[in-house]
């Protein structure tokens, strides 16, 4: 008996969670990554913002054997920390019950050690610098560049997780009934950095800092180096004009967060803007999610979100989940299994591009909101009495497995059972009231 083979597109985080993933299995794997070798790199161009591991991501490195490791590399975040816009006044919200935590991890260092671990199986084999160009479905092959070479690359299964600007998924567009769905936001980001103080963090590690101001919002996360990344977020309008040169962006920073450009300084922050500009910020839905007998679509190849969730990589950590699920539930029958994987991650993934795209609003505002903080608290008091059956959004999303789209629905029987106590509380309250006025007016009377 001949074991599969499977075609990953793509070494990024999730092809290589994939590779740890089917090398578990005891299939052939060959990985196409168009990048050289991030471990052989200096600097790894693309995105870089801190990763917030959390329940998902961690159940899917445990399946093959990373989670001890790679959350001992990282730094755990309990809570929210919120700096008012006069430098000084912060409050803190707890993401969850005590002990519950996020982990902030450093983007390339998670992915080399992934791609390490794969590698140490005698059935991975990395091709690096090998761009994979398109997929053909009838014959269940790629089409790959390399040194201005083409190759036909077949195998039994094909899974893309070459990002999102797949070039698996562009081949397959033509395909009827694949529906498509992209969205540039007018936000974008600049990343910055603040270095230790003496030696120590610059700010209190163990929380996720963030500057929420309406219209925009910076954050900070920690890393094992005593770094802090820092990012902030806003209309690509204001960054070009309020913040088109440097004494406008310093301005900009005094004005609005203070104790955080003290920390960045003043040379670091007009450095870094004019080193690398604005970048942008894409959310992309397609279905389905497999085509043919064995073509199947991962992570931001299929669903590329913003990252005010923080569920980019957790998301695409837990594909690689339900596709092992998927496998062993349909008994390796490979089109079975990347059907029943579709059916199930289509409205899932839709579902957390959605809330992610949400929650920057919440991010950037409502957390300054009373209501925001009173329903904060009533959820985790009644997740306190009612632990099984009383979860708030941010911790079923945050702390649990439950499918996306079951989150949803959830929240929203949460919502319709607090508007119908507060419907009851007001008749109630106004039936009192009506009771008193009542035997007032009676010994009034009398």
């Amino acid at each position: 008996f001949q074991m599969p083979k499977v075609i990953i597109a793509g070494a990024g985080l999730v092809g290589a969670l994939h590779a740890c993933f089917f090398a578990k299995r005891g299939w052939t794997v060959e990985v196409y990554e168009y990048r050289r070798d991030i471990r052989t790199m200096e600097h790894v161009p693309g995105r870089s913002i801190n990763l917030a591991l959390s329940c998902r991501g961690k159940t899917a490195l445990e399946a093959v054997g990373l989670k001890d490791y790679i959350v001992n590399q990282g730094v755990q975040m309990h809570a929210r920390l919120v700096h008012e816009s006069d430098g000084i006044r912060t409050n803190r919200q707890p993401y969850g019950q005590p002990g519950e935590h996020i982990v902030s991890i450093n983007r390339r260092h998670l992915n080399e050690v992934m791609i390490t671990q794969a590698e140490q199986a005698p059935n991975v084999r990395f091709f690096f610098q090998h761009k994979v160009k398109k997929v053909d479905l009838q014959r269940n092959e790629i089409i790959v560049e390399h040194g201005g070479v083409e190759v036909i690359v077949e195998g039994d299964l094909i899974v893309a997780a070459d990002g999102a600007y797949s070039a698996v998924r562009r081949s397959l567009m033509t395909q009827p009934r694949f529906d498509y769905e992209q969205e540039y936001i007018e936000h974008g980001y600049i990343e910055l950095s603040i270095l230790p103080k003496n030696g120590e963090f610059a700010l209190e590690p163990n929380v996720f800092h963030l500057w929420p101001r309406g219209k925009f919002t910076l954050i900070a996360l920690a890393n094992i180096d005593k770094t802090f990344t820092v990012t902030l977020f806003g209309p690509f309008q204001i960054f070009e004009e309020e913040m088109r040169d440097k004494a406008h962006q310093i301005a900009f920073f005094e004005q609005h967060f203070p104790d955080a450009l003290k920390l960045i300084t003043h040379e670091a922050l007009t450095a870094r803007f004019a080193e690398v500009g604005i970048q942008s910020l894409v959310s992309l839905k397609c279905s389905p999610h497999h085509f043919g007998s064995g073509v199947v679509l991962t992570g931001d190849a299929a669903h590329a979100m913003v990252p005010f969730y923080g569920q980019g990589m957790n998301c695409g950590f837990e594909d690689c989940l339900v596709l092992a699920e998927a496998l062993n539930q349909a008994k390796e029958d490979i089109p079975a299994a990347i059907a029943l994987y579709s059916s199930t991650r289509v409205k899932d993934a839709h579902t957390i591009n959605d809330l992610a795209m949400y929650n920057y609003q919440e991010l950037r505002d409502l957390v300054n909101h009373t209501s925001y903080k009173l329903r904060k608290k009533l959820d985790l008091a009644l997740n306190r009495w009612f632990p099984q059956s009383w979860i708030p959004l941010y911790s079923m999303v945050t702390f649990t497995r439950i499918p996306y789209s079951e989150v949803v629905k959830r929240r929203q029987w949460q919502d319709t059972v607090l508007a119908r106590l507060r419907c009851l509380s007001t008749v109630a309250l106004v039936g009192i009231s009506a009771t008193a006025l009542f035997r007032l007016a009676k010994q009034y009377r009398n």
